[in-house]
């Protein structure tokens, strides 16, 4: 039995996190990394009005460049964000169509769907609007990205069973999280017999740099696979999949994720073993799960950097250098503008808005303790 997207190779060019030069998205080598996906076989391209500059940098990039029918193209909605009328979200859309350049939409995304957010789109009507686009032959098909619990899932589906498809954060790491529950948010799309689209395979870039245990792990069983790889093709080899999202920052990680996706056919049985290993002594260690989505900066009244706050208070955990987390986070939070932990005034607008359910404000005390 056939299912939407079982044609669509299982490598997905995420374009939250694309190369930079200065403050801009660097054009240039984004459509080098364009090229060498699409010349490699790979056609799915995921943005969204949200990623600041990507829609714009990926009509330069893409849409301009090659024919519309040689990709596929995903962004979302995000009713949550700023929006107090319907007007106002659906304008998202419009803003996206004139910014991709695109025409329509091949897979369009209600967007961080989950707790109080999942209101907005009720509100709003977004499921009947979007029903609408799809009719009009602006949007081809029609799903939701989703942080929050199975039984939320379950209950969204069973509500809305026209959604086609659905967007999952999965990674060996959050398998069996209790706080992210990656497991039993994919068994609940599979029980509705949705395909899925895998978002954040490898953690925001933590499962990249692993910690030495899991380093060690992954090297003791193959010294040329890079950690990487190990994560996306956890990812890949569960069934119903559209495709695995990686958001790319150079052609130097494109090549690697294509040298292992271009021919991936599925794990080997010792491979599954070794990343089972590697899965629980990650879990050993106490990380913030933060994974720089920065939907709590959206909501910030202080802009308090809290992603780089988290990602030098990883670094801190996982290294034991106070000097290069400082460092990190002068970089991160200063240097990009932004106020430091010990300005939160825990009003926990950024806890509504985090998908990882992190206990922000506990985290950023904890930050101001450790690193000053």
């Amino acid at each position: 039995m056939t299912y939407l997207g079982e044609d669509i190779k299982k490598l997905g060019f995420g374009l939250m996190r694309l190369p930079v030069n200065g403050e801009n998205i660097d054009i240039e080598q984004t459509k080098k990394m364009v090229d060498c996906f699409l010349e490699s076989g790979f056609t799915y391209f995921d943005t969204a009005w949200a990623y600041a500059g990507s829609e714009d940098a990926i009509r330069q990039a893409l849409v301009e460049r090659y024919p519309r029918n040689k990709f596929q193209l995903a962004t979302k909605n995000a009713a949550w964000i700023n929006c107090k009328t319907r007007e106002e979200a659906v304008a998202q859309f419009e803003t996206s169509l004139k910014q991709t350049g695109a025409g329509y939409f091949d897979f369009y995304l209600l967007h961080n769907l989950g707790e109080g957010r999942t209101k907005f789109f009720d509100d709003f009507d977004m499921w009947n609007f979007v029903q609408e686009k799809k009719k009009e032959g602006l949007i081809r098909h029609i799903g939701f990205s989703f942080h929050s619990t199975p039984e939320e899932l379950d209950e969204i589906l069973s509500n809305h069973p026209e959604m086609e498809f659905v967007q999952l954060q999965i990674n060996y790491g959050d398998w069996e999280n209790p706080a992210v529950q990656s497991r039993k948010v994919y068994e609940v799309a599979r029980k509705h017999e949705k395909p899925v689209i895998i978002m954040e395979p490898v953690k925001g870039g933590m499962l990249a740099n692993p910690p030495q245990p899991v380093q060690d792990i992954f090297k003791n069983a193959n010294e040329d696979t890079s950690f990487a790889a190990w994560a996306i093709k956890f990812a890949a080899n569960l069934e119903g999949l559209i495709t695995v999202l990686s958001g790319m920052s150079s052609i130097e990680q494109m090549e690697d994720n294509l040298s292992f996706m271009k021919d991936f056919n599925g794990l080997t049985k010792d491979e599954e073993k070794v990343l089972e290993e590697a899965r629980i002594a990650l879990n050993k260690i106490p990380l913030i799960p933060c994974t720089t989505c920065n939907y709590c900066a959206k909501v910030c009244p202080n802009n308090i950097g809290i992603s780089g706050s988290f990602t030098a208070m990883n670094c801190l955990t996982l290294y034991g250098d106070k000097g290069a987390a400082q460092h990190q986070e002068n970089w991160l939070v200063g240097g990009h503008g932004h106020q430091k932990a010990a300005e939160c005034i825990k009003c926990g607008k950024c806890e509504e808005a985090c998908p990882q359910h992190i206990k922000i404000r506990d985290q950023l005390e904890n930050v101001t303790k450790k690193l000053g």
